[in-house]
């Protein structure tokens, strides 16, 4: 199993297999290359008025949920449609799934409550998941 079917189990385990979840973990890693890495993502919810939000999904402590219509205000329709179509998904399908997987997926990715460097070179996935024992 290569790592990132490994890190999809691992959300997957915690959140359920819920329709459209699997598409969902790699929408979100691919959220997470477009801006840059959490650390980009998480100026995105600071901008959108929901960085504590996601700082709680950072630190160690409980992650609260975020409903679709409040990613949908985060993100923009406009990424969000990308990403449904990308893979094969209705938008609103995609935001729910993508709220449902979030805050798991950046709670696994910072198991130490902090944004992981990334390695040089930029292989930001790797660097996550090296992050995470999986690299």
């Amino acid at each position: 199993m290569g790592l990132m079917e490994q890190l999809t189990q691992q959300v997957l385990g915690e959140v359920g297999g819920g329709p459209h979840h699997e598409s969902a973990v790699q929408a979100a890693m691919d959220l997470l290359q477009q801006h840059g890495g959490i650390a980009g993502l998480a100026q995105v919810f600071q901008q959108k008025g929901l960085g504590s939000m996601m700082s709680s999904w950072i630190s160690t402590g409980p992650n609260p949920a975020i409903t679709g219509d409040q990613l949908s205000g985060v993100l923009g329709s406009g990424q969000l449609g990308a990403l449904a179509q990308k893979f094969g998904i209705p938008p609103q399908a995609a935001a729910g799934a993508l709220a449902a997987i979030l805050p798991t997926l950046i709670d696994k990715l910072t198991p130490q409550g902090q944004i992981p460097q990334q390695e040089a070179g930029g292989n930001l996935l790797g660097g996550l998941l090296k992050n995470l024992g999986m690299g």
